[in-house]
């Protein structure tokens, strides 16, 4: 069994409805099953998949997803997709007990930190109140989009800039490679 990586899962995480998600195609991937054995997990245990724990899309959501993402699996489906919420992805792993099952949610688990993490240091970076504190937030923040870009990537150093334009908060990260 090939163990799953990080940039495996943070890269299927999008957002929808202001909720970050996971498709439930994008969830049978990852699990190694069939999209509708994710599907029949939800339907026979209505009971651990309150509301706000998965979203059915609407056909214009499917619509939007299709032309943002052209992803086949979507687009040629007839029914509408599932999209899996951090809560939704943490029930699953308890009725999916494969050894994939628990591989993928531990990904999904470190996936799902480190993008609240990096969300956490940027809303922090804008309230700090002197320089000091900005440079280490920033390398900070540098090196959790580091990591988030996968540990293949061979860096010299990188370079973190602040932006601040009419209290919208701009960050760069730049890599320079070996």
């Amino acid at each position: 069994m090939e163990i799953l990586k990080f940039d495996d899962v943070a890269d299927k995480i999008i957002t929808i409805r202001d909720e970050k998600v996971v498709l439930d195609s994008d969830v049978a991937m990852l699990y190694g099953v069939e999209t509708m054995r994710i599907n029949e997990a939800v339907k026979n245990n209505p009971d651990k998949f309150p509301e706000g724990y998965v979203i059915e899309l609407k056909k214009r959501e499917k619509m939007e997803l299709i032309e943002n993402f052209d992803n086949p699996k979507v687009k040629f489906s007839p029914a509408l997709p599932k999209a899996f919420t951090e809560k939704g992805l943490y029930m699953l792993a308890t009725i999916l007990k494969s050894p994939q099952a628990t591989q993928t949610t531990l990904a999904i688990i470190e996936a799902f930190a480190q993008l609240r993490e990096l969300q956490r240091t940027v809303a922090e970076l804008s309230e700090a109140p002197d320089e000091s504190q900005q440079k280490s937030l920033m390398q900070k923040g540098g090196d959790i989009i580091a990591e988030i870009l996968g540990d293949e990537l061979k860096t010299s150093d990188t370079e973190t800039s602040i932006e601040l334009n009419f209290a919208v908060l701009k960050f760069k990260h730049t890599i320079k490679r070996k």
